[in-house]
């Protein structure tokens, strides 16, 4: 059943993170709490985000506060450290906020930068893992077909672990794995799959090797469980830049996956300079808790969004749960 707007309304806290680094071309990340009988939630869609799509993250926060999760497989989640477009003298201290984490993924392709500032970076990484690291990069499908395939011969010598997401469509990325793939680098979809209107049509259409998945985008942890079964794939589960209480929405689903090879992009907490948990999900030993973190009353006022943002947050929630309230009565 659905959640009730007016209990949704009546525990909404709404936060704004400031975080250690640009990513996604912000400095801080804004999100929506509610307190449901399963406990915290998070509606963190991101600010250019319409409400036809913002829907499948409210749906995601009530699935997670209202209802039952599955029963998980694991209790801990190992952790790829995620390194942003700094330079290259920047990547050893982003790396020691992830202690730990034997895999790392890279942004590349960043606006503003070149190619030659990606290979500076993720040589850095790979200089600080070492030949046992994994090193996997994502381009935020910002590369044509012509420059994804020069970029990942640039990258190559590295070692990549997969290429995440190098075009935007995905007949491209059908296109830049057939011209790579005698290279043996795995091409992984993320965009495709929680941006599409058919998260299954890029594993249909043969065009990744495995799927990034992400429980807010995907609508919860039931409804990316049952997209992850039919594609057939391997999977990552990765982050959307949530707290530590949407970071626990993604670990529960990692928690329930039958099979999980990858390290997870789960340690985003590591990003921001303050959380709202009472214990951060944040990396030790190179993995995080299966659990839901208790919220903290002081870091709640301390992180609370300004009065415009918070009237901001709550117009959006009620929009996007009008078009929930449609969609499961359809």
């Amino acid at each position: 059943m659905l959640a009730h707007l007016d209990d949704l309304l009546g525990t909404a806290r709404v936060v704004r993170l400031p975080m250690r680094s640009r990513f996604r071309g912000i400095t801080e990340r804004e999100a929506v709490l509610f307190e449901g009988p399963e406990g915290w939630t998070e509606f963190s869609p991101f600010i250019e985000y319409a409400d036809d799509e913002a829907a499948a993250w409210l749906h995601a926060a009530i699935d997670f506060g209202w209802r039952a999760q599955p029963t998980p497989v694991r209790h801990e989640i190992a952790v790829n450290a995620t390194v942003p477009a700094v330079a290259a003298d920047a990547v050893p201290a982003v790396l020691d906020r992830y202690p730990g984490a034997r895999t790392a993924k890279i942004k590349v392709a960043e606006p503003g930068q070149t190619l030659a500032d990606d290979v500076a970076r993720v040589r850095a990484v790979r200089d600080r893992l070492g030949p046992e690291g994994r090193v996997r990069v994502d381009a935020n499908a910002l590369w044509n077909v012509d420059e994804a395939e020069h970029a990942i011969h640039a990258l190559a010598p590295f070692d990549l672990e997969y290429v995440e997401q190098p075009c935007a469509t995905i007949d491209e990325l059908a296109e830049i794995r057939e011209r790579t793939g005698y290279m043996g680098i795995p091409i992984a979809a993320d965009e495709s799959v929680r941006k599409a209107s058919d998260p299954l049509a890029v594993a249909r259409a043969g065009a990744a090797d495995l799927l990034v998945v992400k429980a807010q985008p995907l609508g919860g942890v039931h409804a990316a469980l049952r997209i992850v079964a039919e594609a057939g794939l391997p999977v990552v589960v990765s982050s959307a830049l949530e707290t530590s209480v949407g970071i626990a929405m993604g670990a529960a689903l990692a928690a329930t996956i039958p099979v999980l090879d990858f390290d997870c992009g789960l340690g985003t907490v590591a990003m921001f300079e303050e959380d709202v948990a009472e214990s951060p999900l944040v990396p030790v030993d190179g993995v995080i808790r299966v659990e839901r973190p208790d919220v903290s009353a002081t870091q709640l006022d301390r992180l609370a969004a300004p009065d415009d943002r918070r009237d901001w947050w709550l117009d959006r929630v009620r929009r996007c749960y009008r078009l929930v309230e449609r969609a499961t009565a359809l």
